[in-house]
């Protein structure tokens, strides 16, 4: 063990024996046993998004945290305010740290893989005790006077305990236990959840038109049943303002099929044993060689941007730096608060077609924001993840694999052809594919739509296999 770097990790080591922590699983989970913990973990997260927060004034007015929810899979005034920013953040920033070197990290010692673990463990529950301060101070559940001492601390550490609730269900999953990560199950789960409320939504809104449901398809049936013009009663279900309406949910449906066509798309690079003669297999680059990753990077930026933005906003909106960066401005539905000028008003979709032709402008520089910055975050993330070419080329060659018809030292060479083409285009067609279905009013927005499809096809490819590998196990 040398370099610097491991004695930055070597400081984690007092700590791991207090870390919660779930052990490897020291058998094969069967099939069916991985699906019942995916679905209990799946069951304890939706309780804890559903269970009201102990203590909390109010949450009335603006959300600041608003644009986060989706990929942060939170649930606002509920104990699962924080979601999943407390793990995603602290993965983000061990990768960031291991990939570029700074901290030094030999994935093939099993104490360094369980010192990193234990790192972004406790950086994860860091950063869950920051932000349930931050929460609290800040004001989001009413001032600290109108809730109490006593309130806010309990507040802070019901926020800290569902963080650690979320780190361990993610390492039970993780561990062998379930299928897929905990991450992406919750994030999937909290925007299908969004899209089947906003269809089939029985809540009724006053908007000035007389009581309406929010559904989209039960506001159709309704208006079909309540209205004696049914074709005004279907242009209305089809394109109401400001509620979920069927064009909507048809865009959204469209998006859906369209993402998981493109999933299909990969180019299979023929390669065999050196050792083994005759032993054929093949590595497959998929179209979205990065998965969503481009998309969540993408997110956080923005989220943190709004985020920061407003808050600067309220408190200094004569400024011009703070304009610029920003200019806000309360909605009339929902008192959400929206961007309506400054660099996040560039950034954010068009709100409908009308928007579009009134603002040529901000449609066009949408379009190239989404298409460089996804393109440009999925050619960093292969560097750092240790999918790039170099490290997959080293990979093939620990196993003993070469590509018929190539030397083994033009493995990486022939690799460079495909791989960061293959990340930069596909980081641009996820981030094409985020504009079309926020262009179209799909609803949970583009960016929710396309981690849901996704991660959904992900778990379908994680189900077949093991499915297969299950079968094969019996002999069957």
């Amino acid at each position: 063990m040398a370099g610097g770097g491991f004695r930055v990790l070597h400081l984690v080591r007092p700590f791991l024996a207090i870390l919660p922590e779930v052990q490897s699983a020291d058998r094969k989970v069967p099939f069916r046993e991985k699906v019942i913990y995916t679905v209990i973990s799946l069951f304890i997260f939706l309780v804890c998004s559903q269970l009201p927060l102990y203590g909390i004034h109010s949450t009335t007015g603006a959300d600041p945290f608003y644009w986060m929810r989706v990929i942060m899979a939170s649930n606002r005034g509920t104990v699962m305010e924080l979601g999943i920013t407390p793990i995603v953040t602290s993965g983000l920033v061990m990768q960031l740290l291991a990939g570029s070197k700074i901290i030094e990290v030999d994935n093939s010692v099993r104490e360094d893989r369980a010192l990193l673990n234990g790192a972004q463990k406790l950086l994860g529950i860091l950063i869950a005790i920051g932000e349930a301060v931050a929460y609290v101070l800040s004001g989001m559940y009413g001032s600290v006077s109108q809730l109490g001492t006593g309130n806010a601390i309990l507040i802070i550490l019901q926020l800290c305990f569902a963080g650690i609730i979320v780190i361990c269900l993610d390492e039970l999953l993780q561990k062998g236990y379930g299928l897929g990560s905990g991450i992406s199950l919750f994030i999937a789960t909290n925007i299908c959840e969004n899209i089947i409320w906003k269809a089939f939504s029985p809540t009724t809104i006053n908007s000035g038109r007389g009581a309406e449901f929010e559904g989209a398809v039960i506001a159709l049936f309704h208006l079909l049943i309540t209205r004696k013009d049914k074709i005004r009663a279907l242009r209305e279900a089809f394109y109401r303002q400001n509620l979920p309406n069927v064009t909507n949910l048809l865009s959204t449906v469209l998006v859906f099929l369209i993402v998981i066509y493109f999933q299909g798309f990969r180019i299979v690079l023929p390669v065999r044993s050196k050792n083994a003669r005759g032993q054929q297999g093949s590595y497959p680059i998929k179209l979205f060689y990065t998965s969503n990753m481009p998309i969540i990077l993408q997110s956080a930026l923005v989220s943190n941007l709004y985020f920061i933005s407003q808050l600067l906003y309220r408190r200094y909106s004569g400024n011009f730096l703070v304009n610029l960066l920003g200019i806000w401005k309360e909605s009339e539905y929902g008192g959400q608060s929206i961007p309506v000028g400054g660099i996040a008003y560039y950034i954010t979709a068009p709100s409908s077609l009308a928007d579009m032709a009134a603002n040529p402008f901000h449609a066009l520089f949408y379009l190239v924001f989404m298409l460089s910055a996804c393109a440009l975050f999925s050619k960093t993330w292969i560097e750092v993840s240790g999918s790039s070419a170099r490290d997959v080329a080293k990979q093939l060659k620990e196993q003993q694999m070469v590509m018929p018809g190539h030397r083994e030292s033009n493995l990486q060479k022939e690799l460079n052809r495909y791989i960061p083409t293959a990340a930069a285009f596909g980081g641009m067609c996820i981030g094409a594919l985020t504009v079309l279905a926020d262009f179209m009013g799909a609803i949970g927005s583009g960016t929710g739509i396309l981690l849901a499809v996704t991660i959904i096809y992900q778990y379908f490819e994680t189900f077949e296999k093991e499915r297969a590998s299950e079968l094969g196990f019996f002999g069957l």
